[in-house]
């Protein structure tokens, strides 16, 4: 399993999900288990997971990233992706531009929605292709809380842009912290009775920020695996956390962003450092990837070839995960950002 051709799997596009649920804990939750699988519905989650369990979410938010603008000089059109901070530029933030052909160190563009100035502080470089560094008048997030567009993935298709209803439901309920490009889907799923249900189990709800960033975006090119490099993406993890995660409790993951956290932080087993971080991991089969911190799994489905994919894959093992999609997909489960979801144990767990 070192190529990315032994990742696909072929999935009917009505199996796409175009919006969410009815309910936010309407979706269905396939449970994966060491012999079998079980249709089950997300509502049931809280019976399924362990006594005591350490329920830890990502809080990040997502940010209305994409912005679409003009040439003050011509008109032409360009649209930028918003993605982080760019280092060692001041004020200066890494955006994807398209068309990026053109674009020079100066050049000011002008927001399609209210006029606002941006300026291109840096074109791309050799290593970047497909970036530029701009810069805005005041602070970023709320420039693009007045201009911005919330980035739906591709795979959602709307005409006229996102609508009400996408400003609301592609944020989970526990996003507080402003960062994300895309939403840490898993959650959701996660609505208020949900939790309290949760909570009644004896488990614990604990958080972890992982600003989703470039890598979401960045298909695997090269058949080659050992030849993919990660995007960085920026992580916190909270002192509450890590001391939750040092009790010995099982610990339950909700989505991909958790893991990369907590096991891009672990020390040693049952220990992940505090603070602030950054992680290229790059987690899948057959590289010996030993997990230190998370015991189980609450995940959407991905994309065919994807890295999240390989690393369910590595957490649960491959031939199980294999069985799973094809148990769903006959099964006309609902796929990634707005789709169902599934419930895993690790396979060395």
């Amino acid at each position: 399993m070192f190529r990315r051709s032994d990742y696909h799997y072929e999935l009917p596009a009505e199996l796409i999900a175009q919006h969410p649920a009815e309910r936010r804990d309407g979706a269905r939750l396939l449970v994966v288990r060491e012999s079998s699988v079980e249709d089950r519905r997300f509502v049931e989650l809280p019976a399924l997971l362990p006594e005591g369990a350490v329920v830890v979410v990502n809080d990040t938010r997502v940010v209305p990233a994409r912005v679409r603008t003009r040439k003050a000089a011509t008109g032409g059109a360009v649209e930028l992706f918003f993605v982080e901070p760019a280092a060692g530029v001041e004020g200066g933030w890494t955006c994807l531009a398209r068309p990026l052909k053109g674009l020079r160190d100066g050049m000011e563009l002008v927001t399609e929605r209210g006029g606002e100035r941006v300026v291109v502080v840096r074109p791309s470089t050799r290593r970047d292709s497909d970036n530029v560094t701009v810069r805005v008048d005041g602070d970023v997030n709320a420039f693009l809380e007045r201009v911005g567009e919330l980035p739906l993935p591709h795979y959602i298709e709307r005409g006229g842009g996102p609508g009400v209803e996408d400003g609301e439901r592609y944020q989970t309920l526990f996003a507080r912290d402003p960062g994300a490009v895309a939403a840490p889907t898993a959650g959701l799923h996660f609505t208020p009775a949900v939790l309290d249900a949760i909570a009644a189990r004896g488990a614990t709800l604990a958080t972890v920020t992982l600003h989703v960033g470039l890598g979401t975006f960045s298909p695997v090119r090269d058949d080659d695996l050992a030849a993919h490099v990660m995007h960085h993406e920026r992580y916190d993890v909270p002192e509450a956390t890590a001391a939750l995660v040092a009790s010995g409790r099982p610990v339950v993951a909700v989505g991909t962003t958790v893991v990369r956290t907590l096991e891009s932080a672990a020390v040693a087993p049952r220990r992940v450092a505090v603070g602030p971080g950054t992680t290229e991991l790059f987690i899948r089969p057959g590289v010996g990837f030993e997990f230190r911190v998370v015991d189980h799994l609450v995940t959407n489905f991905h994309l065919p070839e994807s890295t999240l994919l390989m690393l369910v894959s590595a957490f649960a093992g491959i031939d199980r995960v294999r069985d799973a999609y094809a148990h769903a997909v006959a099964g006309a489960y609902r796929f990634f950002s707005y789709g169902d979801a599934m419930l895993l144990t690790g396979s060395r767990r």
